[in-house]
């Protein structure tokens, strides 16, 4: 049986050719069209960006180049000829990978066992396998060594074993969906590094991204979606400002999130006291150590931190998912660190998770349902101990309305909407519940400029009203434009405190690697 090899043979396409082109491309789903007549190329040799709302189509427009989904028309031609993409083996074999925003590896094997997996006919699982990782991560300077054990590496270094993934497979064209939400400034420069690296070889990269500044000064050409269809390319990027780039995806300026006045009392709504958390039995070190904090009614505090170092753990603690080992949490100086999440809940603790899909929303519920979840023993979701559906149902519309929840019903599934509507509806949940404290993780992780603006106005207008906000956030100008303190965590240890009006991006993610210099 022959077998695939990843390198480009005598007759590959040079770079500058057109590597994909989308011509006509339409997909329609019962009730919405997802994709209109889209059409633009990407070249090889080029980052090519795609921005656009969320909900604009660029995830449905992905599945289709990647052989996930079927178009109900149009056409793909990659390397000059129309292909037909049934499925990702299809797509694979004409040269397309995929690096999604959610890294797919198995944190208990090696590299080479990630790398392989599935796809042992190439080079075996063996000595040649581990040369060919070796060649393809020097040729591309993607530094992964193949004998290292995934749960060791940083973000970063996982994000470059899926791009090496792909390329392992023989990749040409290779889409990243959102490759910098999880990356300190210093990783985003490394990831940049590899893409020059990548478009030197000839390859093609599609970058999908909110982060307009990012696209600005990684992409070679931009393709903008609004509702479903292309609205605008740019050629030259550098003839474009983020604020333009962003009026054409929402028809309005960009938004900062800069803050107004402060708003700060000196009521201590929420503290943590020598919080420690320990690990698993054996392994010798403490998931939080020593935390303390402490969040003041009109204020927002910022946790910076790679993720990994505690984040998660502390704001379990807080929620009563875990018990602390020692310390102790306060609620308005009550001792809460015993309490179930119920009666934190109950107490006025809004909560906005991490991952929305795991333990935000019940996808195939509808919204109404969703819009009780978490709230089951409070009104307006129930009367006299039993849900009260046809209250949820109207407060839902009401949510939906005041929060730009773009949905055609109230009775569709949660997992229909796009990920910032999605968001929104969770943000409009728990602000109905007028909280004392809102623990927000990552509250606009994979939301576009326009829902990312609505959640960032919310935030502010609950600070003013006199919320004590956690705010923990990957994106370093969300905590320093909305944060009114910031606190570096590292290692289950808050490590230093920075001032937003005077700290740059490049301090906290010094500060958050631990190579930083000591906080002013």
């Amino acid at each position: 049986m022959s077998t695939t090899t990843t390198s480009p043979t005598p007759s590959a396409p040079a770079a500058g050719d057109v590597a994909v082109r989308l011509e006509g491309i339409t997909k329609r789903f019962p009730g919405v069209v997802a994709n209109k007549d889209i059409a633009f190329s990407v070249r090889r040799g080029t980052v090519h960006a795609v921005v656009g709302e969320n909900g604009a189509g660029k995830s449905t427009l992905m599945k289709i180049l990647y052989g996930v989904q079927r178009p109900d028309e149009g056409t793909i031609e990659v390397d000059g000829q129309v292909v037909d993409l049934r499925s990702p083996s299809d797509a694979i074999k004409h040269g397309i990978g995929m690096v999604f925003q959610h890294f797919m590896l198995a944190d208990n094997l090696t590299v080479l066992e990630n790398v392989v997996l599935g796809a042992e006919k190439l080079h075996g699982i063996g000595g040649r396998a581990r040369a060919e990782i070796r060649r393809i991560s020097d040729e591309y300077g993607l530094g992964v060594d193949p004998d290292a054990l995934v749960e060791d590496l940083g973000v970063g270094s996982r994000q470059r074993v899926e791009i090496l993934k792909v390329l392992y497979r023989g990749a040409r064209t290779i889409i990243l969906d959102e490759p910098t939400a999880v990356l300190v400034p210093q990783e985003v420069d490394e990831l940049f590094d590899n893409l020059r690296e990548l478009k030197n070889e000839g390859l093609a990269v599609i970058f999908i991204s909110h982060k307009l500044d990012e696209v600005l000064s990684v992409a070679d050409a931009i393709t903008v979606i609004r509702r479903g269809t292309t609205v605008g390319s740019v050629d030259d990027p550098s003839s474009i400002t983020s604020r333009e780039l962003a009026e054409m995806m929402v028809g309005s300026e960009l938004p900062t999130p800069a803050t107004e006045e402060s708003t700060v009392t000196d009521e201590v709504v929420l503290s943590c006291r020598g919080v420690s958390l320990a690990g698993a039995p054996g392994t010798g070190r403490a998931l939080l150590d020593d935390v303390d904090l402490e969040i003041h009614a009109g204020e927002v505090l910022g946790i910076a931190g790679v993720e990994g170092n505690g984040q998660a753990e502390l704001v379990e603690v807080i929620m009563g998912m875990r018990e602390p080992t020692s310390g102790q949490v306060h609620l308005g100086g009550e001792d809460i660190s015993d309490w179930d999440v119920r009666r934190i809940r109950e107490a006025g603790v809004g909560y906005v998770p991490e991952d929305r899909h795991r333990h935000g929303l019940l996808l195939d519920s509808p919204l109404w349902e969703n819009r009780v979840l978490g709230h089951q023993t409070e009104r307006p979701n129930v009367r006299g101990g039993l849900v009260d559906a046809r209250a949820a149902k109207k407060d839902t519309e009401r949510i939906v309305r005041e929060y730009d929840v773009r949905t055609p019903s109230i009775n569709v599934t949660s997992g229909s909407l796009s990920g910032g509507n999605q968001q929104k509806l969770i943000i409009g949940r728990e602000m109905s519940h007028s909280p004392r404290v809102l623990v927000a993780s990552h509250p606009t992780r994979g939301v576009d400029v326009g829902a990312q603006a609505a959640i960032w106005d919310q935030i502010r207008a609950a600070r003013r009203e006199g919320l004590a906000v956690l705010l923990i956030s990957a994106d370093l100008e969300e905590l320093i434009g909305l944060s009114d303190t910031i606190q570096v965590i590292l290692r289950g240890r808050m490590t230093g405190t920075f001032d937003p009006d005077t700290v740059t991006s490049q301090e906290l993610g010094s500060a958050m690697t631990g190579a930083g210099e000591e906080p002013r």
